[in-house]
C-alpha cells in the first residue's frame, strides 16, 4: 500500500504554512503518522478573545489543508481527504492518505502557482471592475469544495452588508480584551508571525463604507479615499459544525487562489462572523441555506508581499 514519506510531509506543509489565518497566527501543525500526513490545530497560537469557539483555528487549518491537498496533487501524489476523522481528538482538522498516483490537472498547476503569490491587501483598490467571467469563476471555486459565495451586486445590497459589518465592528472595539488581543499580533516587518504594521491599511476615515481593523496610524493621502463600491462576496458551507468549517477554509483558499491567478487582490473581513448577532443578521439577509463563514473583499490594488511565516520546522 502506498504511503506518504518524510519528503511529501515537508512538500505538503511548505505549502500549507502559505494559508491564511486571523492575525497571520499560523494555528497549525503537520505530522507524518503511519504513511499518512496530518493537519493539526495548535492551540497555543488561538486568539481566544476574537476566536471563542476555534471557529478561525478551523477555517485556517482548512486553509491549510487545501494548500497541501495541491502540493501532494502537483507532485503527483494527490490525497484522499478525511475531515475531522476522529471524533475524540478534537485537534486532529484532516487526514490525507495517498490517492492513486496521477499528473496533476492544469488547474491544480496554476492554483499551486498562486500559493507563494496570495496575500490580503488592505489598501484602497482602484476602481476597475472584475470582468463577469472572473466572477463566474470565483463563484465556482467555492462551489467545487461545496461552499457557496455570494458575490454583493448592486449598492442596496452593499449598503445593508456595511451596516452590519460597521455595527460588529463597533461592538469588538468596545472590547478592551479582544483589542488587547489584537494589538499582541501587530509586528514588526521581520517577526515570523503576526501582521506587520506596514500591512495594515491607512486609518478608517467616516465616510469609507466598509470597517478596517486598526494597525496603524498612518493616514491616507488626499483624495485616496476607499472604493466607493467594492466587490464583496459572502462564503458559506451548509452546516456550522467544526467539520463544515474545515470544509470551508478549503473553499476560502480555493476561492483566493483563484482570484490571486486571476490578477486579482483580496482581503478578508470577519467583524460580522466574530459578533454572534450580526453573523445571525447576515445570514437572514442572504435568504439562502447555510451559514456565512467569512466575508472577502476582491479589486485591483498597489502589488504589496506575503506577510511573513514561521520555519517549517516549527510546524512538523
Amino acid at each position: 500500500m502506498s504511503t506518504y514519506d518524510e519528503a511529501d510531509l515537508r512538500r505538503a506543509a511548505e505549502a500549507g504554512v502559505r494559508a491564511p489565518s486571523i492575525g497571520n497566527s499560523q494555528p497549525w501543525l503537520f505530522r507524518l503518522d503511519d504513511g499518512a500526513i496530518e493537519v493539526r490545530s495548535d492551540p497555543s497560537r488561538r486568539l481566544y478573545h476574537l476566536d471563542r469557539d476555534g471557529w478561525a483555528v478551523r477555517l485556517a487549518c482548512g486553509a491549510a489543508t487545501f494548500n497541501a491537498r495541491l502540493a501532494l496533487a502537483v507532485a503527483g501524489r494527490p490525497a484522499e481527504v478525511s475531515l475531522r476523522p476522529d471524533p475524540h481528538d478534537a485537534g486532529l482538522i484532516a487526514r490525507l492518505t495517498p490517492g492513486p498516483a496521477r499528473p496533476p490537472t492544469y488547474a491544480e498547476e496554476e492554483l499551486h502557482a498562486a500559493v507563494p503569490r496570495r496575500y490580503s491587501n488592505r489598501g484602497p483598490f482602484w476602481p476597475d471592475p472584475v470582468p463577469p467571467d472572473v466572477r463566474a469563476r470565483l463563484i465556482a471555486a467555492a462551489r467545487d469544495e461545496s461552499g457557496w459565495l455570494d458575490l454583493l451586486v448592486g449598492m442596496t445590497a452593499l449598503t445593508a452588508f456595511a451596516e452590519i459589518a460597521r455595527s460588529a465592528d463597533r461592538v469588538l472595539r468596545r472590547d478592551a480584551a479582544y483589542q488587547a488581543e489584537q494589538a499582541t499580533w501587530t509586528h514588526v516587518a521581520s517577526a515570523p508571525d503576526g501582521i506587520p504594521v506596514t500591512a495594515g491599511a491607512p486609518l478608517a476615515e467616516p465616510q469609507d463604507l466598509l470597517p478596517q481593523r486598526f494597525f496603524n496610524d498612518r493616514r491616507r493621502g488626499a483624495g485616496r479615499d476607499y472604493e466607493p463600491e467594492p466587490l464583496v462576496g459572502i462564503l458559506g458551507v451548509a452546516g456550522d459544525r467544526p467539520a463544515d468549517q474545515v470544509l470551508a477554509g478549503q473553499a476560502l483558499q480555493r476561492v483566493l487562489l483563484t482570484a490571486t491567478a486571476a490578477g486579482l487582490d483580496t482581503s478578508m473581513i470577519s467583524q460580522p462572523i466574530e459578533v454572534p448577532a450580526a453573523r445571525e443578521q447576515l445570514r437572514r439577509s442572504l435568504g439562502r441555506y447555510g451559514w456565512p463563514q467569512i466575508v472577502i473583499r476582491f479589486g485591483y490594488g498597489t502589488p504589496g508581499h506575503p506577510t511573513p511565516r514561521r520555519d517549517i520546522a516549527e510546524v512538523i
